[in-house]
């Protein structure tokens, strides 16, 4: 009888103990927590949001229990690419820089960005005179920090903050002459525009260029991932065609994010 030399044996039974059963491990997902209303925390402590229900929900229909795992932004990416976890659904917008270095799914939302100072203080972000010396709070390592970095940084001083709760807590102290959010952030944390609001968005909504901006937001994945990332992209399809899309966004936010 012909038989496998023993070490090819071997070497096919230690292939199979250690493959990982996918399908029935937890799948991890990263966020930076707090995000209102994309992820943050109950008062229990348990972490919600529209993405970690969208999130929920895909994992629902792939079959997939959901393990949320908390990551500062400045480390998601590296985090991701040493697979501390397998998806990141964290507000991530797709650019080209990125694309470089990790995997992308479908887009799932758009991500507007947009000056905001305070009541009385208005500025003119397109006359660049108006903004030399002012003093302008960014999140540490978003397009919103690369954008600003490179389009004002040789006129404003860029503060960079670890979280947009942060930057909150300093607009509101007055330590910033103005901030450059994420729309939904500025939203939560500074209730802009509001009733008896004591801050006013300073521009039109920032999508534009794509090459900061980029495309939309989407999970992202490890490059090897290629057969999850399909999994979550028929998952957001289906849920996007029953409605099921719909009813979580406006759970959370009251204007139109879908891409």
């Amino acid at each position: 009888m012909l038989r496998r030399p023993v070490c090819v044996v071997a070497l096919l039974a230690s292939l199979a103990v250690g493959a990982p059963t996918y399908a029935d491990d937890p799948l991890r997902i990263a966020v930076d927590v707090p995000f209102e209303p994309f992820q943050y925390r109950l008062p229990d402590g348990t972490i919600t949001g529209f993405e970690v229900d969208l999130g929920n929900e895909v994992c629902r229909r792939i079959e997939r229990e959901c393990e949320w795992v908390e990551q500062n932004w400045d480390g998601i990416i590296p985090g991701l690419m040493a697979r501390k976890y397998d998806v990141v659904m964290s507000s991530m917008a797709i650019t080209e820089e990125r694309q470089e270095r990790i995997l992308f799914s479908e887009p799932y939302y758009s991500n507007p960005s947009v000056w905001v100072t305070a009541e009385g203080h208005e500025i003119d972000v397109n006359d660049r005179d108006a903004l030399n010396g002012l003093k302008v709070g960014v999140q540490r390592g978003t397009i919103r920090d690369e954008y600003i970095t490179d389009t004002y940084g040789d006129l404003v001083d860029v503060t960079r903050y670890t979280t947009g709760e942060d930057i909150a807590v300093d607009m509101r102290a007055g330590r910033l002459d103005a901030a450059f959010m994420y729309y939904p952030l500025a939203l939560s944390s500074l209730n802009v525009n509001g009733d008896e609001s004591e801050f006013v968005t300073s521009s039109d909504l920032v999508r534009e260029p794509k090459s900061y901006f980029g495309h939309g937001v989407a999970a992202a994945f490890n490059r090897r991932n290629e057969a999850l990332a399909e999994q979550f992209n028929q998952a957001l399809r289906a849920i996007k065609e029953d409605g099921t899309y719909d009813e979580l966004m406006h759970k959370y936010v009251d204007y139109d994010i879908k891409i």
